[in-house]
């Protein structure tokens, strides 16, 4: 089959852009922007980061789902370990991307209404601050649970594609 007529080719550019984009937002660009910016700025930016992220980790999976060799989606299946990895994947972003995300953007936009954030001795946060918080805290870890989980996905996926290379080291 020629380079332009199989899949294989694009099955790795994003495949290798889906696991590099997850490695790098996820080690690399979250810590150094919570290291160096400062908390309101770190927060405007995840803001508009996190469901860009979240729309092209799942248009990645997909594409790499469907460029799977040799037949695409229809060879994925008969591979029980790498439809599973994908499957994990691929649930794992969804609901980053309309669940939990969404949930965490909410409610991270509800506690920043100064009008909710003290009970009126004004010296605690209020009870509804006071569940905004919790509700903030358990979708955001969520999403990181989540996120973590897909990398894992993708990582054994990576594996068992690399077991199946065959590289000739006399070329």
């Amino acid at each position: 089959m020629s380079l332009f007529g199989s899949l294989t080719p694009y099955h790795l550019l994003f495949y290798s852009t889906l696991l590099g984009a997850e490695l790098f937002q996820t080690f690399v660009n979250t810590k150094i922007c919570f290291n160096a910016l400062p908390r309101s700025a770190f927060t405007t930016l995840q803001k508009r980061i996190f469901p860009f992220y979240f729309r092209g980790q799942t248009l990645l999976i997909f594409l790499s789902a469907v460029t799977y060799p040799q037949h695409g989606l229809l060879s994925l299946v008969r591979q029980k370990g790498d439809w599973i990895s994908y499957a994990v994947a691929g649930t794992t972003a969804v609901l980053n991307l309309f669940v939990f995300e969404p949930n965490t953007s909410q409610t991270r936009d509800a506690k920043a209404d100064p009008l909710r954030s003290q009970n009126a001795r004004g010296s605690e946060p209020s009870p509804d601050m006071q569940r905004l918080r919790r509700t903030f805290s358990k979708n955001h870890a969520m999403t990181i649970h989540l996120n973590l989980i897909s990398i894992g996905a993708m990582l054994f996926y990576g594996w068992r594609l690399a077991l199946r290379l065959n590289i000739d080291p006399a070329q």
